[in-house]
């Protein structure tokens, strides 16, 4: 990366900064996750090393500004670990996830976080990023006491979306209802990015078997209608979890 970025280097690679890069790093990442579903291990071999490289290439943007080196970052992050394992590196008696979380409530404060929920990255996927609130929230005691009050709020939620007066009004409540459905799937132990992305594959697999079986342009919708349920059937045949 270094001589990729040196005056006689690429063109592109030089003309990179950590905002231009940041897109490829999270995709990387996706690509990484795709694999790992995907059981593809050679590809996740593969996978690792482009996200890697994400990390050498914004450490070097940053040594190249005198802010960091990648021995830094590796050094951060080793420092990082022990600090939140002191059950494992250090001679504190008790530990686990409990004392994982306490340490990195310490890590914000010291930060200078005063919130309960500062710190949770914008950029994360929506779905996620509710999550992660919502798990914030309920460490205070911010939570419904069972299943029912989350599944009783996704209801609410729909007659509002089917009771709101114009575009905007429907797209707010909409974005309550999903709110609500992450909320529930927290309560019933779902990760609901997880479940989304096995929803979309089940629907993009059972698509294609539809495009593989017929011109689905020539069908009228109940046509299409049919033919879904019949490679759903087929579908639930070969696989009947």
């Amino acid at each position: 990366m270094r001589r990729l970025r040196s005056p006689d280097g690429c063109e592109w690679d030089r003309a990179q900064t950590f905002e231009t890069i940041a897109p490829y790093t999270i995709e990387e990442a996706y690509e990484v996750a795709d694999a790992i579903a995907r059981r593809d291990m050679p590809e996740l071999n593969d996978e690792l090393g482009d996200l890697l490289l994400q990390v050498v290439f914004h450490s070097r943007i940053a040594e190249e500004a005198g802010l960091f080196s990648f021995d830094d970052v590796v050094a951060a992050i080793s420092d990082k670990m022990e600090r939140r394992h002191p059950h494992i590196f250090g001679d504190a008696s008790d530990g686990g996830h409990h004392q994982w979380e306490s340490v990195k409530a310490a890590e914000r404060r010291a930060k200078g976080a005063s919130g309960v929920l500062d710190g949770v990255a914008l950029g994360l996927p929506a779905l996620k990023r509710a999550e992660k609130i919502q798990n914030r929230a309920a460490r205070v005691g911010f939570d419904w006491p069972d299943v029912a009050g989350p599944r009783a709020k996704i209801e609410e939620e729909l007659r509002e979306v089917e009771a709101a007066a114009d575009h905007d009004a429907r797209e707010d409540e909409l974005g309550d209802v999903l709110f609500a459905t992450v909320n529930w799937a927290r309560h019933l132990n779902i990760d609901p990015e997880q479940a989304l992305r096995r929803a979309t594959a089940k629907f993009e697999a059972r698509f294609r078997a539809m495009e593989n079986r017929a011109d689905l342009a020539s069908l009228s919708l109940e046509e299409q209608e049919t033919l879904w349920q019949q490679v759903k059937q087929a579908v639930a045949d070969r696989d009947p979890r």
